[in-house]
């Protein structure tokens, strides 16, 4: 990974180490301890999954799309990447494995998500309106994209597994709800990040229509109206399951949604190949236009996939 470390990120990484960034009003975050507490039969879960893509003597390589145009370098090494943000919890656990030795897990690899927030916001780009009709993320543009809420990093432990605890992501026009991934090797955790090394899968991970649009009846997600893309309508996810990122969802209480849902999957990549993500095919969603008064002057800049829709990049 390329270290990028300007004095916007810098703020960020400030912010978020000192809790700087709180969400906007909406579904309480209490529901976390319940959310989180059947650990063991969390990991049988992940450890069964592992067991039957093993079993079945294969590996499936994951289908690789662009970073879209919402990546930002300097995310920081935590489990919660909450940051105060409102929403369903949702608890996120992936395993890595390697395709080409007989799925043996990659420990020591670091796997990074990124996402957007109840309303389509992403920490960075929150004066980007996220189509439809969505509260605005900030009153005071000055400091907004300071913050690094739902951004983070974990180390895979020597089973190749990662945990994550965060919120269900709402969505942005014109994208389904999904988790942004990358997995890295080769780096080491340096001053609260990830430094060095290379990245080995770009990715993103899918949620299953009839669960999202269960989630998005409830609070915050409701305050976000508009057209909401499905699954087979997504310009990036081609509906060929787990293996094109498609998460295993498991509900804490199967009568109560807004407790949390649980979800998993298992990321088969190469150690020895490398994809950033940047450019190329498989589009990422280009960000809405900006929103009233536009973006501070310190706000992240680039230019969006060439394939995706010609909304442009607030700057």
């Amino acid at each position: 990974m390329t270290a990028h470390h300007s004095n916007a990120m810098s703020r960020r990484r400030a912010l978020a180490v000192t809790g700087g960034a709180v969400g906007a009003g909406g579904l309480a975050i209490g529901g976390y301890q319940a959310a989180y507490a059947d650990d063991t039969t969390t990991a049988q879960t992940a450890a069964a999954s592992a067991s039957a893509s093993e079993s079945s003597g294969t590996c499936v390589l994951m289908s690789s799309v662009t970073e879209g145009p919402y990546y930002l370098d300097g995310a920081l090494v935590r489990k919660d990447i909450t940051e105060g943000k409102s929403g369903v919890p949702l608890t996120l656990r992936i395993t890595v494995q390697d395709t080409t030795e007989s799925c043996a897990p990659v420990a020591g690899a670091a796997v990074e998500i990124w996402h957007c927030d109840a309303w389509g916001y992403y920490s960075g780009y929150t004066t980007a309106n996220p189509g439809g009709s969505a509260p605005a993320e900030s009153e005071d543009g000055s400091t907004a994209d300071d913050q690094t809420y739902l951004r983070g990093y974990q180390i895979a432990n020597a089973n190749g597994v990662v945990k994550f605890e965060t919120v269900f992501p709402g969505w942005y026009t014109p994208r389904t709800c999904h988790i942004h991934v990358k997995v890295h090797t080769g780096g080491a955790k340096e001053d609260g990040t990830y430094e060095g090394g290379k990245v080995n899968f770009t990715g993103q991970l899918f949620f299953d229509d009839a669960v999202a649009e269960q989630i998005f009846a409830l609070e915050p997600y409701a305050k976000h109206s508009g057209s909401y893309t499905k699954l087979d309508d997504d310009m990036v996810y081609d509906g060929g399951g787990a293996s094109s990122g498609l998460l295993t969802l498991k509900p804490v209480h199967k009568k109560a949604p807004s407790m949390g849902y649980k979800g998993f999957i298992t990321l088969g990549i190469d150690p020895d190949a490398q994809n950033t993500g940047a450019g190329g095919g498989g589009g990422g969603g280009t960000p809405p236009s900006g929103a009233p008064g536009g973006a501070p002057g310190d706000a992240p800049t680039g230019t969006p996939p060439s394939d995706a829709p010609s909304a442009s990049a607030s700057s």
